[in-house]
């Protein structure tokens, strides 16, 4: 099928023929395109992902609550899906878009036809967008609200107007805790491992030490290096207290990735996070949990202008000196600025110069703002999970 004609026309469908989708954002700009996915209408902030791979990670990666993902790689579908290869069982992103129609699948671990998947799990989709005109929209001028619609009929009308009303009036991701609704609501217990090609996931038989996980939308691939590393772990839900995770006896504490507003999540995550620091527990937080230590410090943080997302991003090591290669998908940051005595950061990123890790003097605790366990992406940084280790001995 023939790409679709983009259009920016704010108050009429006067759609090309044989189209039954369209992406509408809050200004009234128009993309038409092709239907994939579940038909309906999802609401969120419109992003774009430059991974060449893994679209099925990033699609059910948690930290995608609240957002249409873009994908700037125009052949998505062509490895299929299958039940390996997820970060959530129930993804939490609102839908995507896309610029080829899905490619059939083409590999031996295939189980499905990605549209099939995206039915299953109730995601709107849409093909035949101009993602490059959309992605350099998204770049000049911020990530902006928007709908996609997938029509049941081609024939059926569109209110334009309506749907960019819907979208102007969501109330975006500023002041949003999204971490509430993607984490786990009970404690439980982790021991799948790294996956291998003969064998699939391992699993965790002999732990050296114990992991309290704080779950704010954390990445199975996370808990699996966790578990490959050597830990037993323990999840537990990103409201927990202090004294209910120092009452598990663990020897340390992850704090997980996650959506939303870090101040909002933060109004009862930081009491949590500087009683453990009190303590002395060794800590390591990832994403979100790199947001949280650091508002739990004194810090703050701020909304970017179009977020990092990508498997493809240069972050130097400002104490080793080593650049790494790093999967990233986050849109608020740490402000350099308002880091307090005593904090003192680690990694920066060479793409924008945007704080990329701290670790706090005194205490065993350190955070990162990209993903070490990758998923998808380069596994340059997994060697944090083991520094990790070596702090809690």
């Amino acid at each position: 099928m023939s790409e679709a004609e983009t259009a920016s026309q704010p108050h009429a469908d006067t759609r090309p023929p044989g189209v039954d989708a369209a992406v509408v954002l809050e200004d009234g700009s128009v993309f038409w395109g092709y239907g994939a996915g579940v038909q309906g209408v999802a609401i969120g902030e419109v992003c774009f992902n430059t991974s060449l791979t893994g679209y099925q990670e990033i699609l059910s990666d948690p930290s995608y609550a609240g957002q249409i993902i873009t994908f700037t790689f125009p052949h998505i579908g062509n490895v299929g899906s299958n039940a390996e290869d997820i970060e959530t069982v129930t993804p939490a992103a609102r839908g995507c878009i896309l610029r080829a129609d899905i490619t059939d699948p083409a590999n031996w671990r295939s189980a499905d036809h990605l549209d099939n998947w995206l039915k299953k799990h109730n995601l709107v989709a849409i093909s035949g967008i101009d993602t490059r005109a959309l992605t350099r929209r998204i770049r000049d001028g911020g990530a902006p609200k928007g709908a996609i619609i997938h029509l049941a009929d081609a024939s059926e009308s569109v209110d334009i107007d309506a749907l960019s009303d819907m979208s102007r009036t969501w109330p975006g991701l500023e002041g949003m805790d999204l971490a509430k609704e993607v984490s786990c609501s009970q404690t439980y217990e982790w021991d799948q491992a790294a996956w291998s090609i003969e064998d699939g996931y391992a699993t965790q038989t002999s732990p050296k030490r114990h992991v309290v996980a704080v779950d704010f939308g954390a990445k199975l691939n996370i808990l699996r290096c966790l578990a490959a590393a050597g830990c037993r772990v323990t999840v537990v839900p990103g409201n927990t207290s202090a004294d209910d995770i120092l009452a598990l006896k663990p020897d340390g504490v992850f704090l997980s990735n996650g959506p939303g507003d870090p101040a909002a999540t933060g109004e009862y995550a930081v009491p949590m996070i500087k009683t453990l620091l009190d303590a002395d527990m060794p800590i390591f937080g990832i994403c979100l949990g790199h947001q949280m230590l650091s508002l739990a410090t004194g810090a703050t943080t701020t909304k970017m202008h179009m977020g990092h997302r990508g498997a493809n991003h240069p972050v130097k090591d400002l104490e080793t000196g080593r650049v790494e290669i790093t999967s990233q998908n986050h849109g608020f940051v740490v402000e350099r600025d308002s880091l307090p005595k005593g904090v003192i950061e680690t990694h920066t990123s060479l793409f924008d110069g945007t704080l990329e890790g701290i670790r706090i003097e005194g205490k065993k605790a350190f955070s990162v703002q990209h993903h070490p366990e990758a998923s998808p992406g380069p596994q340059d940084s997994h060697y944090l999970f083991h520094r990790f280790v070596e702090m809690m001995d």
